[in-house]
């Protein structure tokens, strides 16, 4: 573990309570983590390893929150679990030759758009409405997808699942936020096993912040549970706008370059 001084492994245990307070309702924790984690000097590489250790924690942590209170099936959703699984340890794997700027660019452009549309669409509530495609369907193409951009980039994956669950399986805030956590626990582990076995993780801090995390995510989804869509939604429109103005705020943002802003 690298030489960090107290205060900063302080601001570390802050930031991934917090994060996993946010992520366990809206997602977005990646947000909080990974600038505090390089504002400490852990390297890149390391930081984007030790990062799912401990967003492991926290999904797992809000997981079993909602599934203690029937929000998730855990048996039934064990398919879609392992294909997020297969898309997070693809997409690590598979990082090196996957045009990262095209994602960098194209993704402030599709949070806010997800932003915009948790923002205006009318009766976005806790129940349950139409659904578009199967939960075969649905499991075997986009968890796998998005699975695979998680392990590829990472920010947004609870954005983009939560906006799948909503329009196409047809959840209802809460249902769809309780779900989205299963399967980012499921690409998270899958990235893991393959930063893991490049040596890119640094485990006494993934561990430390893991359990801060784990608190901090147990709060957020008793949160969620209590007050549903009056609570997720406005946060969700929140934590898109903020992941697309983070990205944005880089000078070297492909978007910002191709556009000369």
């Amino acid at each position: 573990m690298p030489d960090i001084a107290f205060d900063l492994l302080l601001l570390l245990c802050a930031a991934a309570f917090f994060a996993g307070f946010v992520d366990s309702i809206a997602g977005g924790g990646g947000l909080i983590t990974v600038p505090v984690m390089l504002i400490a000097g852990i390297p890149p590489l390391q930081t984007l390893g030790t990062n799912k250790v401990q967003s492991l924690f926290g999904a797992a942590s809000a997981t079993i929150a909602y599934a203690r209170k029937g929000h998730v099936q855990l048996a039934e959703q064990l398919p879609m679990a392992l294909m997020a699984i297969m898309g997070g340890a693809l997409g690590a794997a598979l990082a090196t030759i996957v045009p990262g700027q095209a994602l960098q660019a194209i993704m402030p452009v599709l949070l806010v758009a997800i932003a915009i549309f948790f923002a205006v669409k009318p009766n976005l509530n806790d129940l349950d409405t139409h659904r578009r495609v199967t939960p075969f369907t649905f499991g075997l193409t986009l968890v796998p997808v998005i699975g695979f951009y998680d392990g590829v980039f990472g920010p947004g994956t609870g954005s983009f699942f939560m906006l799948a669950f909503v329009t196409l399986a047809g959840f209802g805030m809460l249902k769809a936020t309780a779900h989205t956590k299963l399967l980012n626990l499921g690409s998270n582990f899958g990235a893991l096993i393959v930063f893991a076995s490049f040596g890119a993780i640094l485990w006494k801090i993934g561990l430390l912040m893991g359990t801060c995390q784990f608190l901090g995510a147990q709060l957020g989804s008793r949160f969620a549970m209590r007050i549903g869509a009056k609570l997720i939604k406005p946060l969700l429109v929140i934590v898109c706008v903020a992941l697309a103005v983070k990205l944005l705020a880089d000078p070297a943002n492909p978007l910002r370059v191709w556009l000369s802003v």
